[in-house]
């Protein structure tokens, strides 16, 4: 199977393979998957930390603090 084939059935952009496999080259398989772990968490957190800032504008709102 090719790469345009598999980027296709994964819905992955060759442009985007391309870079990844330009950041992750020569890194381990253990590492490369530890990077993308920690690129899923750090997207977690980066939502949960837009929905405490939100939640604290709300409550501004509500109680008539300035921001």
């Amino acid at each position: 199977m090719s790469v345009a084939d598999l980027g296709r059935r994964e819905g992955l952009r060759s442009v985007t393979f391309d870079k990844r496999r330009a950041k992750l080259a020569g890194t381990e398989t253990s590492n490369a998957k530890r990077l993308g772990d920690l690129g899923t968490e750090n997207n977690r957190l980066n939502k949960l930390m837009a929905e405490a800032v939100l939640d604290n504008e709300a409550l501004k709102a509500a109680f008539g603090a300035k921001s």
